[in-house]
């Protein structure tokens, strides 16, 4: 199957490589000259764990390449998956402006039938649009199909999620679109759901909203568990037992991040809105989770009363471990509030620093970016553990402990027991926990 994935961020760059890894002839293409070249030398833009070793291996197997044609891109291929940017408006909505515009040069180079193939998260009755700019721009009576196949890669571990998927989502028109699809993903063809276009649109945004819900239900349960004696490890470990619930997104922190969840729970309720269907529920599950940095800032004030002139070290800055993105993240949230106050800021992440320095520039005064999180630590007045990377619950607390001006220690990921980190001096926050 010769394949064209059009936009190469983060899942349209796993996109590509995967479905080659799969034994498909794929052909990227992005806006941006500098991804492609990149890609091209077998570079990924984007840090993904065992992303590049496979975006190298299918470049020499010959069946990988890029291309900064667009044109050429969609005339020499069967199926185009569209992969492109769908930010967020300021009502909520999905701005589409991407998807119209490459809507646009399909159809000015249909030269044989083709499915297009959305991959971005898009509105449900996207493909109605897509279809219809298609119809109305196409120079001959080429036919051709739009069908869905939303995506449900985690950052951090997509490349696994891609070639070991729980579900493969299908949304099509026709037989034919159909059987495309259905060839493509043969391998996984006892995890296929083909559903109508509407039903597959709907499904992406409806699974991240209700794990949006989940994330922030156990976080409105830690402020319970705070004001009482509760613990809301124990609390969440005894709801996870419950097969009906499900032990997974209920760990309290300080809340949700990236370019999912929170666009996509702002997204349903806007699509909600415009239908006339309520979905006050998903808005309060945005706003708790908008809330849990005011929450964190001030355990954080509560601890050093004053926090001009304090030196603050904040590990991890990526929305989640395992990756080096920062869209959403809540480090950017709090390091924000902390140069507001007066602080200064020494910050560290195994991955995610380079991104955070196109927001929180070097030359700033109040920000200095550290090599480890001992340099990071070094005559702090507190730390501030934002990401729970693996690194951080390998360290050396006791050499932690003894670099820092006040063995402060808030944990925002709950990655240390209570009892174990006061032995060791520190005066320990956690979230939800006493």
């Amino acid at each position: 199957m010769k394949i064209a994935v059009i936009g190469t961020g983060y899942v349209g760059m796993v996109t590509a490589v995967c479905l080659a890894d799969l034994g498909h002839t794929v052909i990227g293409t992005d806006v941006v000259p500098e991804k492609i070249d990149k890609a091209s030398r077998g570079i990924s833009h984007i840090y993904e764990s065992g992303l590049e070793e496979l975006l190298k291996k299918n470049l020499k197997r010959g069946n990988l390449s890029f291309l900064h044609d667009l044109d050429e891109t969609i005339r020499s291929s069967e199926v185009l998956f569209v992969s492109v940017n769908t930010p967020q408006r300021e009502d909520g909505s999905a701005d589409m402006v991407y998807v119209e515009g490459v809507s646009r040069r399909i159809a000015e180079n249909l030269n044989s039938y083709k499915v297009v193939v959305e991959k971005s998260t898009v509105p449900v009755k996207t493909s109605l649009w897509i279809k219809r700019t298609i119809d109305l721009h196409k120079k001959s009576d080429v036919e051709f199909d739009v069908a869905s196949n939303p995506e449900f890669l985690r950052e951090g571990t997509a490349v696994s999620d891609f070639l070991h998927p729980d579900r493969i989502v299908i949304g099509v028109e026709s037989e034919r679109a159909r059987d495309v699809l259905v060839e493509i993903y043969k391998k996984f063809k006892d995890r296929l759901l083909v559903t109508n276009i509407d039903t597959a649109e709907l499904i992406k945004h409806a699974s991240n909203s209700f794990l949006a819900l989940k994330i922030s239900y156990i976080n409105l349960i830690s402020e319970l568990c705070e004001k009482t004696d509760a613990d809301v490890e124990l609390v969440a470990q005894g709801m996870g037992m419950d097969p009906r619930i499900g032990d997974q997104f209920l760990r309290a922190g300080i809340g949700y991040g990236g370019s999912c969840f929170p666009k996509d729970i702002r997204a349903l309720a806007k699509i909600g809105e415009d239908l006339g269907v309520s979905f006050d529920l998903l808005k309060e599950a945005d706003k708790i989770n908008l809330k849990r940095i005011d929450i964190f800032v001030d355990k954080i004030k509560n601890a050093l009363w004053i926090l001009k002139d304090k030196v603050i070290a904040v590990l991890g800055l990526s929305f989640k471990p395992e990756t080096d993105d920062i869209r959403e993240a809540p480090s950017i949230k709090v390091i924000q509030r902390l140069l507001e106050e007066g602080a200064t800021v020494r910050l560290y992440d195994p991955k995610a620093m380079e991104n955070l320095k196109q927001v929180f520039p070097e030359k700033t005064p109040q920000v200095h970016y550290a090599k480890s999180p001992y340099d990071a630590v070094e005559k702090a007045n507190a730390l501030l553990l934002i990401t729970e990377w693996d690194e951080f619950k390998e360290m050396d607390l006791k050499k932690i402990k003894g670099l820092m001006a006040n063995p402060i220690f808030m944990d925002g990921r709950n990655i240390f027991e209570p009892a174990q980190m006061r032995e060791l001096g520190f005066d320990y926050y956690s979230i939800g926990r006493k």
